[in-house]
């Protein structure tokens, strides 16, 4: 399979093909607004481009330069350390933040290699999927020894971005007609991280991808990608892949499913992947925002009425986040949770 180990071998259908689309894109967001009129028109921009899309790119943002700098080298020389190092913050059954190369999407080995952290260092989840088991389970962040600098740059981006997070839930929120605050108290003890990915070049890119078709089960993901490109989006209006051009220094933000399920439907969780290439390694840092293990997520009471019945069932956003994250480690028989298995008759 020309050089590539068979457990990332896409299925046929799966495979990218040679990318000959031309298109302008998502849409790119100025957030250097001020004054009540700006912000309207922003938060209107914002709720256009998550009901086309689900995705879109902002600049003028906030967060510094410089710190993105440093992440992205710091994140390069963690990924540069030979492996056994790397493997000394290796991720295990008790605990998924630190290293790993062992991802997979839709049960399919991802090119890649990760390394995750929680934003809030200690971040509580159920110990199990089973609704019925009723433990809490504290996780902490595992660091690496090397880079030295690594957890200090970390935890400082982890918070700038985080803070454009709650900015772009509160811009969301007021796209939707809601108050800028109606979604905030869903986050007072998020479970989100961040996770920086390391996409080696590959043999055969006809053959792989970096991350396979998915979408992304929380709220938000905010990411900063390099300008190496590979990010592909489906298109809600033909199912075509589009790929993402990197801009310097935006940042690409998308709905997740949670958002999808708060606007019921009003606004879209897109399918997107990862291609690879075969010159260039490359390397993206999300920041996944999840809201807290608790919450119930349901369409929002506001946005439902007669005419626009609840299309979701309410479900548990810990057990739900706790369920989908066993299958990421390791191949399954099955697909792991989706929120299409809370869909109510009215969605149909």
């Amino acid at each position: 399979m020309g050089g590539v180990d068979q457990a990332f071998v896409q299925e046929p259908e799966q495979r990218p093909k040679p990318s000959t689309i031309e298109v302008d894109g998502i849409p790119v967001i100025d957030m250097s607004v001020s004054g009540t009129g700006g912000i309207e028109k922003l938060a209107s921009e914002i709720g256009n481009a998550c009901r086309k899309w689900g995705f879109f790119q902002v600049i003028n943002h906030g967060v510094p330069l410089e710190l993105r700098q440093r992440v992205e080298k710091v994140a390069k020389a963690f990924f540069d350390l030979p492996i056994e190092e790397k493997r000394k913050a290796k991720r295990d059954e008790l605990n998924f933040t630190g290293y790993h190369d062992e991802e997979h999407t839709k049960n399919v080995r991802d090119w890649k290699e990760v390394f995750d952290m929680l934003i809030e260092d200690p971040t509580f989840l159920p110990a199990s999927p089973d609704p019925d088991d009723e433990e809490i389970r504290t996780y902490s962040n595992k660091w690496p020894e090397n880079p030295p600098e690594f957890r200090e740059t970390c935890q400082e981006y982890c918070r700038e971005v985080e803070k454009l997070a709650f900015k772009l839930l509160e811009l969301i929120s007021l796209s939707l007609g809601l108050p800028a605050n109606r979604l905030s108290d869903f986050f007072k003890h998020q479970t989100g991280m961040l996770r920086l990915n390391y996409y080696p070049p590959c043999p055969s890119p006809e053959l792989a991808l970096g991350v396979g078709r998915h979408r992304d089960g929380g709220a938000l993901t905010v990411l900063a990608q390099d300008d190496v490109g590979g990010l592909q989006i489906r298109r809600q209006s033909d199912g075509e892949w589009i790929p993402i051009k990197p801009i310097p220094n935006a940042y690409i933000i998308n709905i997740a499913d949670a958002l999808q399920v708060w606007s019921n439907n009003l606004y879209v969780s897109a399918e997107h992947r990862v291609v690879v290439n075969s010159e260039r390694e490359r390397f993206s840092i999300p920041l996944f925002f999840f809201p807290s293990h608790y919450v119930k997520v349901k369409p929002l009471e506001e946005l439902v009425n007669e005419q626009n019945p609840a299309k979701y069932k309410e479900y548990s956003w810990g057990k739900f986040y706790v369920n989908r994250t066993g299958s990421n480690y390791k191949k399954l028989e099955a697909e792991n949770l989706q929120i299409d298995h809370f869909k109510t008759s009215e969605s149909e």
